[in-house]
């Protein structure tokens, strides 16, 4: 019985290992996209009024929460300003204000309230990837978690957005959503 549970805690770890190198040998990085349309801009896509529809999975890609957001975006320059305004399927409400910075040649800075420290983001060709961390509030509770956020403008009117919540390098949650801009 004991050899059992050596070479099953063995595999295990062989496992875990073997993923691990799997995974970071098929990275993909925004400079990838390269070259790619439409362009992505934050300041062009997010200016007015925008709204979305998400969802969001547990770890086995179970739709664990459905939410619709409400956003208003401004620009001064090179300083923007995204309000959002969340509706979850289950009633809840959550506000962010995110206060963006575009720094030139694709690269972004973020915060917002609920955020730790600076998001940081780069865009090439139509992709923009985001990652940062954040205080996640879970049945009364709060955990800090990371995210690795990607953005794809799709065409002038729309961003399909991909988000991986991560704890402890283990991706715990993913987040897709629908970015439409209003006229």
């Amino acid at each position: 019985m004991r050899l059992l549970k050596l070479n099953w805690g063995k595999n295990v770890i062989l496992s875990l290992l073997m993923l691990s190198l799997l995974s970071s040998c098929s990275s993909v990085e925004v400079s990838d996209y390269q070259g790619t349309n439409p362009p992505l801009k934050l300041e062009n896509f997010f200016n007015g009024p925008l709204k979305a529809s998400g969802i969001v999975e547990d770890f086995s890609g179970k739709v664990i929460r459905k939410f619709n957001v409400t956003m208003e975006a401004s620009w001064q320059g090179n300083e923007g300003v995204i309000d959002e305004w969340f509706v979850y399927d289950d009633g809840e409400t959550q506000t962010r204000i995110w206060r963006i910075t575009s720094l030139g040649d694709g690269n972004y800075t973020g915060t917002a309230g609920d955020i730790i420290g600076t998001a940081v983001g780069e865009a090439r060709g139509s992709a923009l990837r985001w990652r940062y961390d954040m205080l996640l509030p879970v049945d009364g509770d709060e955990y800090q978690v990371h995210f690795d956020d990607w953005m794809f403008l799709v065409n002038d009117n729309t961003i399909i957005n991909k988000s991986d919540i991560i704890k402890w390098g283990v991706t715990v949650a993913k987040v897709t959503l629908v970015i439409q801009k209003l006229d």
